[in-house]
């Protein structure tokens, strides 16, 4: 078992926890690693790219020179193609769809792969719980200077371990995200430098993982 300190939001160590060894101590599978990422960043494109097709543009009313004598090629409209201010061929139409899918199991590694690599490069901090009096930012940034969490910071929280306070004192902290335990991804794991999870977070999601349910 992986033992890491458990610290409160001052910093203080209050305990130790024990981290089971088959999410949070297995050796990374890149590949699946990478896998989940490029399913996460395929999945959160928006198909709103589109151009104009021939029958979409304005103009083209007439037919811009006779049929013959011109020495040119004949041409019916200037909405084709190959005009200047014709339709596009074959550009994207706003129905575009994206979206991937990857298999249970390896999504499964995959975040174990990213939870582990957190703790092999003691990248992640266990924090009982994080409850404030009153919505201010400066409490937030005062409490993850204590427990010395550095660079672009994610949260991970479970419902009873996070109140309401807390969430809105790290709205305005551009460098903190914030997760409840249900939605966790491997894109948002591998993109920070400090991971927090609050003990209530680390409970669930042995839970799930252990019983094969994520």
């Amino acid at each position: 078992m992986t033992k890491l300190k458990l610290l409160n939001q001052l910093g203080e160590n209050v305990g130790e926890i024990e981290l089971n060894d088959s999410i949070f101590g297995i050796e990374p599978n890149m590949q699946a690693m990478f896998d989940a990422v490029n399913v996460a960043r395929a999945n959160s494109r928006q198909a709103t790219a589109k151009t104009k097709k021939r029958d979409e543009v304005s103009g083209g009313g007439r037919k811009p020179f006779r049929q013959k004598g011109t020495g040119r090629a004949r041409a019916g409209s200037t909405r084709a193609p190959q005009w200047r201010h014709g339709g596009v061929v074959f550009g994207p139409d706003g129905n575009q769809n994206y979206k991937i899918k990857i298999n249970r199991k390896v999504r499964d590694l995959a975040l174990r792969s990213a939870l582990s690599s957190k703790v092999k490069d003691s990248e992640m901090i266990v924090v009982d719980k994080f409850e404030f009096a009153a919505p201010k930012t400066k409490d937030m940034i005062k409490s993850l200077e204590k427990i010395n969490a550095k660079g672009k910071t994610l949260i991970v929280v479970g419902e009873e371990s996070f109140n309401d306070n807390a969430m809105l004192s790290s709205f305005n902290i551009p460098t903190v995200g914030l997760l409840y335990v249900d939605q966790v991804n491997v894109y948002d794991l591998l993109n920070c430098d400090t991971l927090i999870f609050t003990k209530e977070a680390v409970e669930i999601i042995e839970e799930v993982l252990l019983d094969g349910k994520n």
